[in-house]
């Protein structure tokens, strides 16, 4: 017996330079997520947090997807990335600098220059051969993509944090990525 009057709520924390990215321009990005999950969002800008809720008859999974692409959002993902979270197969993947390498600001910098790359070259580099988003932010690098393409991209982002080259790095992608891509076709 399911008590119809209980509905899933989900808090997300956003920061408050992602609200307007949240919401989109005259409330876009929110009212997408909103009709294409069949939710309510509630932008508290007081408190930088949004409030999802399932609406009447609606899949409770649809709350936990809106909940990832508000937080890919606010992990500095634009919208239209973001969305990709609406796909089944899709998932976001967070990796915590601090966590890793401790609270030493010149460490953190240093080792998001390593994954960032020459212009950015490295972190595209790393998107292309996984097929993934990659989002790095303060402290932290985000994924969004198919499971394990982001766990691959993952994997890639530790041992550019553990000092590896980035040669040795992209064989090692690019390794991964064939014998994914190799369980995928047999897939079909």
């Amino acid at each position: 017996m399911r008590d119809e009057g209980i509905r899933q709520r989900l808090y997300v924390k956003i920061p408050p330079e992602r609200l307007g990215a949240v919401i989109g321009e005259e409330g876009r990005v929110k009212r997408e997520i909103e009709e294409r999950l069949d939710v309510s969002i509630k932008v508290d800008s007081e408190n930088s947090m949004a409030i999802i809720e399932g609406r009447e008859g609606s899949q409770p999974i649809n709350v936990m997807k809106a909940g990832e692409i508000i937080k890919a959002i606010s992990y500095g993902f634009p919208p239209e990335k973001a969305m990709a979270l609406l796909m089944d197969d899709q998932v976001l993947i967070y990796v915590d600098l601090r966590e890793k390498l401790g609270d030493k600001p010149n460490h953190i910098r240093r080792v998001k220059a390593r994954i960032i790359g020459e212009e950015g070259r490295a972190r595209r580099t790393l998107e292309q051969l996984s097929g993934t988003y990659i989002q790095i932010g303060e402290d932290f690098v985000a994924i969004v993509g198919e499971y394990e393409r982001a766990m691959a991209a993952k994997e890639a982002v530790e041992m550019l944090i553990d000092g590896r080259a980035h040669s040795t790095v992209y064989r090692h992608l690019e390794s991964l990525m064939r014998s994914i891509k190799k369980r995928e076709k047999f897939k079909l």
